[in-house]
C-alpha cells in the first residue's frame, strides 16, 4: 500500500478491524520507510449484474423486483415467506455463481419455473402464465398435464 505521506509503496499491517456493520476491513499500516502511519478501507467490489430483457434492453438486477415476481404468483397462497426468501436467495446464489455479468431474463424465469415447481403448483402455473405468455386455454391446459404427470 502507498505511503500517504511519503508515496514509499513498502508499509506494514499494525492492526485491523472489521468495521461496524461488517462491510469493510479498516486497516492501520506503518509506512517502513517514514515510520508515520496512516489507515486504509478494505470493502468488497460487486460488479452489477446485468438483465437483457427480451426486447434487448439492459437493466441491473434486482432482488426486490424478483421478489415481488414470485409474490404476485405466490399471492392468496400458502407459500410461507421464508420459503420465498430462500427461493429469491437461491436464484440470486445461482446469477453470482454463475461469474456472468450479464444474464437474461428468460434465464431468471427459468430459475424461478423451477423453485415454484417444487413450492405450490398453482403459484407454478400462474407464473408460467404470464412468463410463456399463454394465449389460450390450451395452453393452460397442456401446462397442467404436464405438471400432473411430473408429479406422479
Amino acid at each position: 500500500m502507498k505511503c500517504v505521506f511519503c508515496g514509499c509503496l513498502d508499509s506494514k499491517v499494525i492492526d485491523s478491524r472489521l468495521n461496524e456493520d461488517g462491510t469493510s476491513i479498516r486497516r492501520r499500516r506503518e509506512c517502513n520507510q517514514c515510520g508515520r502511519r496512516f489507515t486504509t478501507y478494505e470493502t468488497m467490489e460487486i460488479a452489477p449484474v446485468m438483465v437483457v430483457k427480451k426486447n434487448g434492453a439492459r437493466q441491473e438486477f434486482s432482488r426486490n423486483k424478483l421478489k415481488m415476481g414470485i409474490l404476485s404468483a405466490c399471492a392468496k397462497r400458502p407459500v410461507p415467506m421464508e420459503k420465498i426468501d430462500a427461493l429469491v436467495d437461491e436464484i440470486e446464489k445461482k446469477i453470482a455463481n454463475s461469474l456472468e455479468q450479464e444474464v437474461t431474463s428468460s434465464q431468471i424465469g427459468e430459475y424461478v419455473m423451477e423453485g415454484l415447481k417444487k413450492l405450490d403448483d398453482v403459484a407454478y402455473i400462474r407464473f408460467a402464465a404470464v412468463y410463456r405468455e399463454f394465449k389460450d386455454i390450451n395452453s393452460w391446459l397442456n401446462e397442467i398435464k404436464d405438471l400432473v404427470k411430473e408429479k406422479k
